[in-house]
């Protein structure tokens, strides 16, 4: 194995000042130019001038944040590549956001897609579903900032404080200076260097074993598995869960989230919109199967020696950062810019969550209880900035807060994150799609589904998944000499008097699931689900031989041995991609029951409804 260099040298923290640099240059262009972001639909909606490809990139970029693109590649390094299925849920549900969800909101044009549940349903309903997504988005942002800040900072060395506050000011900045228009273009920016940081991976990665070698050591180590089409729903990743549940997922994030259909407004009319919902897809299909490959250059790179199992790091999501020192680390600037790359999901993520707080702060809190409207005038652009620049400095504090609480506050936002898009998705899917849904169904049902979802995220014990088999027989090599080595790598490595390699024994031991929670969880809540488990803990002993991360499966046993066949316990082990599903249908059922049973709706605004409405009595129910 190659030596570990840990530096981030001057030519990389010029290249990192540029990017940030060229983002905040982008806001104040925007500031000083066209309309000067005088008016709030400049300021909100762009003026509804923005072209197809850069709102297409946006919307990729908003979907896959660094935290994503580190567990990505995290996650087929560890799991094996079974979550590349998930491009199907895609192709699949690309078309229900397209031609169900997305025309709705065309023709009512609200700048917050919550103003559609005020009138559908009521003020109540609409005000409880915007503070669910305020809640969740707010938690969220500041996980974005501060989880990829500290894988990378335990690899590179680049301080952690240093690197929160300058991505996190300067995302403030942009966004609430330029607007709608620079975080659009800002997201193209950055869209690229994302993609910039995975190729450098993979072309280094084949360059060193080629093709046919990363997908050879794969194979060797069990990590190519796209067929899994178990049916038991505590499989983790399968066929199913992936392609199913993660159409709800996908459907929850670009068919009815505030920050992605905020996006679609920016484009004048409905055609294009759809034209560009269209092509994000493969751009963002591209990223994912790409980034996936990624995994398996890290793993072609450390099949004989994993860096979790010789404590070389102590977090899963470094992985990426450390492949990328120690075999790039000694040409000036490509640690620059891989950092740059990664951060820019960062940006991209926080700046969306910003603007898009923003606008529903203004339009569902402080606008619904303005007798006046029209007095406010241009003042609403200043109230927006404002709101922007508040939530950025929430976004900062939270993630400097995060570091200081522990785990506590990482896994409850991920998993409230997770566990709010389904339900939610449920709410629109009933007013857009069945005409008998009232008030009393849609706000029993959400909260149902809602306090279903909390309990099965929150809900513990969690049984620890199957992880594939690592080895550390490489890791024997050149003892004496290695080791120094490894000393180079930042803090986390373990002092040589830990290893003992004359008593270390033969025998499979079990690796603590907790230890992985961060790249999962970063996968769920991008993805719209939530796993279980602690931010970081300390390695375990180390194997000679190959070594399993865990004897367990989905089942969780007893001391005696025997399978427990507890309710509770197989509930807590679903599979976190369904999640969004029974969230959805548990919303959904309940609210069409409770609907019927007070009476109906006579709501009958054609605007309020999808094209695609569907009458009860297929479904059922009594007429």
């Amino acid at each position: 194995m190659e030596e570990a260099q840990s530096y981030f040298g001057i030519v990389d923290y010029v290249i990192f000042a540029l990017v940030l640099a060229m983002s905040s240059a982008i806001g104040v262009y925007f500031r000083f130019t066209g309309g000067r972001q005088k008016t709030y639909k400049e300021y909100m909606l762009a003026d509804q001038s923005m072209p197809v490809l850069p709102v297409a990139f946006s919307l990729m970029a908003s979907f896959m944040s660094a935290i994503t693109i580190l567990g990505v590649a995290t996650e087929n390094y560890v799991f094996g590549t079974q979550f590349v299925v998930i491009n199907i849920s895609y192709v699949i549900a690309t078309p229900l956001a397209c031609y169900i969800y997305l025309p709705v909101f065309f023709r009512l044009q609200n700048t917050s897609v919550y103003e559609y549940l005020e009138r559908r349903f009521g003020l109540l309903t609409r005000t409880c579903a915007s503070l669910a997504f305020s809640l969740q988005m707010a938690l969220y942002m500041g996980i974005v900032l501060y989880a990829p800040a500290l894988a990378l900072s335990a690899v590179t060395g680049i301080s952690l404080n240093w690197s929160i506050a300058s991505v996190g000011v300067v995302c403030t900045f942009y966004s609430s200076l330029g607007g709608m228009k620079a975080v659009l273009v800002t997201d193209v920016f950055q869209s690229l260097l994302m993609f910039a940081a995975v190729f450098a991976v993979i072309t280094r990665g084949l360059l060193d074993y080629g093709i046919e070698g990363v997908f050879a050591a794969a194979k060797n180590g069990e990590r190519l598995e796209f067929l899994n089409a178990s049916l038991d729903p505590r499989e983790r990743h399968t066929i199913w869960s992936l392609g199913i549940g993660g159409i709800f997922t996908y459907c929850s994030l670009y068919g009815v989230n505030q920050a992605q259909v905020q996006r679609l407004l920016t484009i004048k009319d409905l055609r294009r919109a759809q034209a560009s919902l269209w092509l994000q897809l493969p751009i963002l299909m591209l990223l994912s199967t790409s980034t996936s490959f990624a995994g398996l250059v890290l793993y072609a790179h450390y099949q004989n020696c994993d860096p979790m199992k010789s404590k070389r790091i102590t977090n899963p999501d470094q992985l990426l950062p450390l492949y990328v020192v120690e075999t790039m680390g000694m040409f000036p600037g490509l640690s620059g810019l891989f950092v740059s790359g990664i951060f820019s999901g960062s940006l991209s993520t926080v700046s969306s969550a910003l603007n898009s707080l923003a606008a529903v702060t203004l339009q569902d809190y402080v606008l619904p209880f303005v007798s006046n409207r029209a007095m406010l005038g241009e003042k609403l652009t200043l109230i927006s900035k404002f709101l922007a620049l508040l939530y950025g400095c929430i976004c900062l504090a939270i993630a400097f807060m995060t570091q200081f609480l522990g785990s506590g506050i990482l896994e409850a936002s991920l998993k409230i994150f997770g566990a709010v898009g389904g339900p939610l998705l449920a709410v629109f899917t009933m007013g857009m799609l069945f005409k008998k849904a009232n008030q009393k169904g849609a706000m029993i049902g959400l909260v149902c589904g809602l306090i279903i979802t909390m309990w099965i995220a929150f809900g513990k014990p969690k049984p620890p998944p199957h992880f594939k088999p690592v080895s550390v027989e490489g890791c024997v090599k050149n003892v004496n000499s290695t080791l120094k080595d490894w000393l180079s790598v930042g803090t986390t490595i373990a002092p040589v008097d830990v290893w003992d390699f004359e008593n270390i024994t033969l025998e499979n031991s079990t690796y603590d699931h907790d230890i992985f929670t961060s790249s999962f969880s970063s996968l769920s809540s991008e993805e719209g689900n939530s796993t279980d488990g602690s931010f970081m803990k300390s390695a375990v002993p180390v194997n000679l031989t190959t070594v399993y991360y865990s004897k367990s499966g989905s089942n969780e046993t007893n001391p005696d041995g025997q399978q427990s066949k507890s309710f509770l316990l197989n509930l807590y082990a679903l599979s976190y991609m369904w999640v969004a599903g029974i969230g959805f249908f548990i919303t959904l059922i309940v609210g069409l029951l409770v609907s019927l049973a007070t009476g109906g709706n006579d709501i009958l605004d054609e605007d309020l409804y999808s094209s695609w409405v569907i009458p009860l009595e297929i479904l059922g129910f009594p007429k």
